[in-house]
């Protein structure tokens, strides 16, 4: 299928309701990007149904409407369905309430944790865990984090355990601004992955994937707006995560060119958007 090239204000004539991720197309990691702060005020004029749904297991949904309250820009707690949301139900669901739970995040990615039943435990050498959730670069020193987050799941298999490894948030990059990338939990899983792989090669140690693009958070995303998929379309930076999750989810997908270009991607990428679109505002 070839993308065809629209504008917001032909999407929002279109569909019911939008999805709209946050980074890479409402923020970076500077602040507010162009043409945002237009789109949620048009989007609260016309009444039209939206959900931000982001792959963040670092920031709760308070926490982001204090942030966009910092800009000036009023959006509600429940508007926001993260990938870190998703974490309390898996531990409750999987039996690790009262699990030790290794944390590479910030604050919120422990309050996560915590609200599933799982026991944060300290990073530091010589830790014992039942599981490792990697949620964000962000809230630890990320090399020596790794690190000992490696050797912890480590000498857990060589004790005869097998820790559960959860990642919520399976973006590899995330624009900083200015043209910069930063690398995120996605790099961090590959990377601790291919050292486990090196180390026990027939154990097949892998994380579980909790976000985009698993279609859950845009199944909890249609729930919250009461609206059929087929009424919705999600507007992301990303093939891998907002488009293919988007798809899978029976979405349209719009791509605005960011993380992920069309230009560069269409002759092998595995999933394409319906829309492209240059730029954010209506």
């Amino acid at each position: 299928m070839t993308p065809t090239p629209t504008t917001t204000r032909e999407l929002l004539a279109r569909y019911a309701g939008v999805l709209l991720d946050v980074y890479g197309v409402l923020l970076d990691a500077r602040g507010l990007l162009p043409g945002a702060a237009d789109l949620i005020g048009e989007l609260a004029r016309r009444g039209t149904p939206y959900a931000i749904v982001t792959n963040d297991a670092s920031r709760s949904a308070a926490t982001y409407t204090a942030r966009f309250a910092g800009h000036g820009i009023a959006i509600a707690p429940e508007r926001f369905v993260t990938s870190g949301s998703l974490l309390p139900g898996y531990l409750h669901d999987h039996g690790l309430a009262g699990a030790r739970v290794c944390v590479l995040g910030p604050a919120d990615s422990f309050a996560y944790v915590r609200e599933g039943g799982g026991v944060p435990c300290a990073l530091e050498p010589g830790m014992e865990l039942d599981a490792l959730a990697v949620c964000d670069d962000d809230g630890f020193d990320f090399l020596r984090g790794c690190e000992l987050a490696l050797s912890a799941v480590v000498r857990a298999i060589e004790a005869g355990r097998r820790p559960t490894l959860i990642l919520p948030n399976p973006d590899l990059v995330y624009p900083k601004g200015g043209g910069e990338l930063g690398f995120t939990a996605g790099s961090i899983a590959l990377l601790i992955e291919a050292a486990l792989a090196r180390r026990f090669p027939a154990h097949d140690l892998g994380f579980v994937h909790l976000g985009k693009p698993e279609p859950h958070l845009f199944a909890e995303a249609a729930r919250r707006l009461g609206l059929a998929p087929d009424r919705l379309v999600m507007i992301g930076d990303q093939l891998e995560t907002d488009v293919a999750g988007a798809s899978a989810a029976g979405i349209d997908a719009c791509l605005l060119s960011g993380v992920s270009s069309w230009q560069h991607a269409r002759h092998a990428a595995k999933v394409a958007p319906t829309w492209l679109l240059d730029k954010l505002a209506p």
